[in-house]
């Protein structure tokens, strides 16, 4: 575990809730520009966070009862892979993990695009893995039904990881050789087939992008159930979990560190609980502005939030993750329920109140560092690599 808390930010739009747009001013006219999300990205960065999280899907909005998109509440979004290149060059050190479906998605599409993210972002990058069960998505692309179980849509994404993962590391660090004099720029016994064929994918070559400055971007995942679990542990480097009281906190934790050891796991991986939270000065400022969202929407988001809803102040949050370091979390990445209020209240007071606290260190103070360095994971070797590098590397 990391010997300071993991700090993530889940940017989503105006904001979790769905009638943040409501709240959020002039900056509700601007979701779908850069100028809104280099604002945001930075202004994260510039806090000292460890890493933005950047929401996706293949549909444009929720629907409402009639099956239809539900007006009230934002529809349509970037995409998030594509926002993490544009914010990475006017940023410095905060990690750049979009949303990134498998389920109809080529690997090699995820692969390449991820690759091209670490080499842009220098070593920044990350992914936040996640499937995509609905029919609704599956008939923008018309080359499946939909409607897949959890057990077919999570096996399906076991081999996409693994596919992503050979292609990520074909390339040695060193197959760039540049050799003027024979004529050669790489040395092609240094690119490997990324061969493979599963049930449900196939790949055979080698990536297109040379490898990139962490070898394997940190690979995030979050875990509701056992099932899902299972799945963080074989396929992720971090995982999320959604606890409500402490009692669930200890076995949402508890429920990862059976996983890994059902799977055989030699490694520990930080655990992230997610919060969905509002800061406000005081606690009543934020249960009254929560209550003008929920009245807004015309329901409580509480209801239909799978984390746990939070309308607090910095110093209560504060004592709450520590709570959740003392059960034994890596951290927790915060869900802003209103952008940029929340996401600035995030940067601006608790963070310094984490600091002050004892459970971060000052900005200033930590150099900048690639993502899995951040996040307390060891660095990535190829599988490809030579033996007396591996030895080296581990020694």
């Amino acid at each position: 575990m990391p010997d300071r808390t993991v700090l993530v930010t889940a940017l989503h739009g105006a904001g979790w809730h769905p009638a943040a747009w409501r709240a959020a001013g002039p900056s509700a006219t601007r979701l779908s520009s850069l100028r809104h999300w280099r604002e945001l990205v930075v202004e994260q960065d510039r806090a000292g966070i460890d890493a933005v999280t950047i929401e996706d899907s293949f549909t444009a909005g929720p629907v409402d009862t009639a099956g239809d998109l539900d007006t009230s509440t934002v529809v349509g979004h970037l995409d998030a892979l594509l926002v993490a290149n544009a914010v990475a060059p006017a940023t410095r050190s905060v990690g750049l993990v979009p949303t990134v479906s498998v389920t109809h998605t080529e690997p090699f599409h995820v692969a390449t695009g991820l690759q091209t993210l670490d080499h842009v972002s220098l070593g920044r990058a990350g992914w936040r893995l996640q499937v995509s069960p609905s029919t609704r998505e599956a008939a923008l692309f018309g080359r499946r039904p939909g409607g897949e179980t959890s057990e077919h849509l999570f096996a399906e994404a076991r081999e996409v990881a693994e596919v992503v993962s050979r292609l990520w590391d074909s390339w040695d660090d060193d197959a760039i050789i540049r050799d003027v004099a024979t004529g050669r720029f790489i040395d092609r016994d240094r690119i490997h087939n990324a061969e493979f064929v599963g049930t449900h994918v196939a790949v055979h070559g080698a990536s297109i992008v040379p490898r990139s400055p962490q070898g394997r971007p940190p690979v995030v995942a979050l875990a509701h159930d056992a099932a899902a679990a299972a799945f963080a542990v074989s396929s992720a480097d971090v995982v999320l979990v959604t606890p409500t009281t402490d009692l669930e906190a200890r076995h949402a934790l508890a429920r990862v560190r059976d996983a890994e050891q059902a799977a055989g796991s030699p490694v520990r991986r930080p655990v992230l609980a997610d919060l969905a939270v509002l800061i406000g000065s005081s606690g009543d400022e934020a249960a009254d502005a929560l209550a003008a969202l929920d009245a807004a929407a015309g329901a409580p988001y509480a209801s239909g939030s799978d984390a746990p809803v939070l309308a607090t102040t910095a110093p209560d949050l504060v004592d709450r993750i520590a709570e959740l370091r003392a059960l034994g979390y890596a951290g927790v990445r915060l869900r802003p329920l209103r952008s940029p209020a929340d996401s600035t209240a995030i940067a601006r007071l608790l963070v310094p109140a984490l600091v002050t606290a004892g459970l971060r260190a000052d900005v200033a103070s930590r150099p900048t560092a690639d993502l899995r360095t951040r996040l307390g994971i060891a660095p990535a070797v190829s599988r490809y690599a030579r033996t007396a590098e591996v030895q080296e590397a581990t020694a």
